[in-house]
């Protein structure tokens, strides 16, 4: 039986030898490499984390210490450690979570895994236990130094350090990366340190100079490292980094010497008082290919090989972050003014090619989504056109931004969000389910959902040119569908992608959902149900050639992979009745709801969002045995007497559309 197998819970590490335990770790890089790369997940992180996780768990007693990672996907060792050993569904339904998962355990206590909220957790338990009297406990923060470029950890440090008569360590697991290297400031400051002589010829002497000497010597160490800022500190000037905060430092220490890290954590537990512990580990290691990994060191993988680390099974088919990134290299290169911004995601949301051809007009502002947005709008204030490319998910953080900086200021800004809708594996928090209600609450935001690679390359074509507000593109994750031409372009730059028979249903396939609109008017036609499939192509503002279908139509069915409360059909529906238009509306989505991890395709069969399922549903509300009913066909419906729903029109602002449909 192997160590590792023999681990049911952290109190089982405490009777292992050092040898022992320098055999556990071996186990579970193993264990993570094989299992990783049958299932795909974050490989680099928790490599980088198997002996600082089996010391936080020897030296605190989880889960009464509560163990907060952020943001959580370096979180595989702790499940090993904490009795979950079964990797065979990783990150599909029925298995475990890539991210902490208070259903799963009580040893997982955050589960948002976005980054830079740990502190604030930390901060918040922290006080709780103290104020009811549970002194003996203590909380430990894991944040990575990728994290601590996102100001949100500062400003919890800030609060930290008004109060100090709290059982708080903060562990500073220092890789020099988030997804890829670190940038700014703080990153440049923490590379002089890791990469010091002074510091690393002293950290190995002293910590072996202790070792000689037994227990009576590791106590001196532990008293020499117990020094105003740390005793190696001092020799690297590290202490000005956090000299102001009066928080105790202690660091920077060796995150792979599996005795310093427990003896450095155990002088932190006894100090009784916050403490920084600055802990420099290695992303991947132990993996050779994920060392040599320049890219991001396999912070996330798919399938692999795990001999090699070369991807099973991959696709030739063009992904959405890759025909982007295709169309903002070629709008760089026509236009000087088009600079791109991310959050430290570089290479995931598509900037890389565009970042090796103008490298002086990318910005990765590090994990700071709020700083990235209102930069964009004083950049377009001083004469620029910013593309910010965001993952849908972490678009949630800037909404006050894009609200008050961007709309308010009429900033020509442009938003790109990757991974919009259903994203599947990954779990709730990192869904980009939300965008769509959210955004278009901001007065004079234009939004546009492409239906495949041509309309992507137009629609963001046509959102650069745009310099008196807000517009967003947005995408979901994985291949582009195949292109779906149009029947008819009207003049608003609506696409007609299907008509057929009567006037029955209107169907709007918002983005991705066209395709399967599509195909339910196929299924409907089988039924003899006349059908009208169009792609607004702009869905925020609603364009009035939706209105003016909507009139001459029996019912309409609007198709996202949004959540329905609040979304873009909730909009229509709004829309038609201020336009005197009464024809049922039924807005299909994603239920108002945090949506466990699972395959993209039982996300969506769940919602009710597969062509059978609906057009099933469009049946009866035709044949009125469901809500909302169709009109009677002999109905001629409501006059359509509004022109325009919105005071502006995107189309008067959009270039024309040279070879494209012809305009009805």
């Amino acid at each position: 039986m192997s160590l590792l197998a023999s681990i049911t819970g952290p109190r089982d590490l405490d009777a292992l030898t050092p040898a022992q335990l320098e055999q556990l770790a071996r186990e579970v890089r193993d264990f993570l490499v094989e299992n990783v790369a049958r299932s795909g997940g974050h490989l680099g992180p928790n490599l980088g984390v198997v002996e600082l996780t089996i010391a936080l768990h020897r030296v605190f007693d989880s889960p009464a210490d509560p163990i907060i990672f952020d943001t959580g996907h370096q979180s595989y060792v702790h499940k090993l450690l904490t009795g979950r050993q079964d990797f065979d569904k990783l990150r599909s339904r029925g298995g475990l979570a890539g991210y902490p998962q208070r259903s799963e355990s009580p040893h997982d206590v955050v589960e948002s895994s976005h980054a830079s909220s740990s502190l604030s957790w930390a901060d918040g338990i922290s006080r709780a236990l103290t104020r009811t009297g549970r002194t003996d406990r203590h909380v430990v923060a894991v944040v990575g130094d990728g994290a601590l470029t996102g100001g949100m950890t500062w400003e919890a440090l800030n609060n930290i350090s008004d109060d100090n008569d709290r059982n708080l360590v903060i562990v500073v697991n220092d890789n020099g990366r988030s997804y890829a290297p670190t940038i700014g400031g703080m990153a440049r400051y923490l590379n002089r340190v890791r990469t010091t002589d002074g510091y690393e010829n002293l950290r190995r002497g002293s910590a072996s100079f202790a070792r000689l000497f037994g227990p009576p010597g590791r106590a001196m160490y532990r008293g020499l490292r117990g020094g105003t800022h740390g005793f190696l500190s001092r020799f690297v000037n590290n202490e000005a980094l956090y000299s102001n905060l009066d928080i105790k430092y202690l660091g920077p220490i060796d995150g792979h010497d599996l005795p310093v890290l427990e003896e450095t954590l155990r002088l932190a537990k006894e100090y009784r008082a916050p403490v920084i512990v600055h802990v420099i580990t290695e992303k991947g290691r132990g993996y050779e290919p994920a060392r040599r990994d320049e890219a991001d060191q396999f912070h996330a993988v798919g399938k692999i090989d795990p001999a090699t680390g070369e991807p099973i099974g991959s696709s030739d088919a063009v992904a959405w972050t890759d025909a982007f990134s295709a169309a903002l290299v070629a709008a760089g290169e026509r236009r000087e003014d088009i600079v791109a911004i991310t959050a430290a995601m570089l290479r995931p949301t598509g900037l890389q090619p565009f970042a090796q051809r103008f490298p002086d007009r990318v910005l990765d502002v590090g994990i700071a989504e709020q700083h990235a947005v209102a930069s964009a709008a004083g950049l377009a204030f001083g004469g620029l056109h910013p593309v910010v490319a965001i993952y849908a998910t972490f678009m949630n953080r800037a909404f006050d931004q894009v609200l008050m900086d961007v709309a308010l200021h009429k900033a020509g800004v442009t938003f790109v969000l990757d991974r919009s809708g259903v994203t599947g594996p990954d779990g709730p928090s990192h869904h980009g389910v939300w965008d769509l209600a959210m955004l278009q609450l901001v007065p004079g935001i234009r939004i546009a959902a492409p239906r495949d690679q041509a309309r992507l390359r137009e629609e963001f074509d046509e959102a650069i040119e745009v310099s008196d507000g807000p517009t967003v593109i947005r995408f979901p994750k994985g291949a582009v569908a195949p292109d779906l031409p149009a029947i008819e372009r009207r003049a608003d730059g609506t696409d007609v992608l299907w008509r057929q028979g009567s006037e029955d249903v209107l169907l709007v396939g918002i983005g991705s959902m066209a395709h399967l609109a599509v195909e339910v008017a196929e299924r409907l036609r089988a039924q003899g149900i006349g059908a009208t499939v169009i792609d607004p192509r702009w869905v925020i503002p609603v364009q009035p050639s939706v209105i003016e279908l909507a009139a001459t139509h029996r019912l309409v069915i609007t198709i996202e992979d949004g959540i329905r409360v609040g979304g873009v059909g909730t909009r229509v529906r709004q829309v038609l009745r201020e336009a005197g238009v009464d024809t049922a509306v039924d807005e299909l989505g994603l239920p108002g709801a945090f949506i466990d991890h699972a395959s993209r395709e039982q996300i969506l069969e769940d919602a009710g969002l597969t062509a059978t399922k609906i057009a099933h549903d469009v049946v009866s509300q035709v044949l009125g045995t469901r809500i909302p009913v169709a009109r009677p066909s002999a109905d001629t419906g409501a006059i359509w007497t509004v022109s325009a729903p919105e005071p502006e029109r995107l189309a008067e602002r959009l270039p024309e559309h040279d070879g494209e449909p012809q305009e009805r």
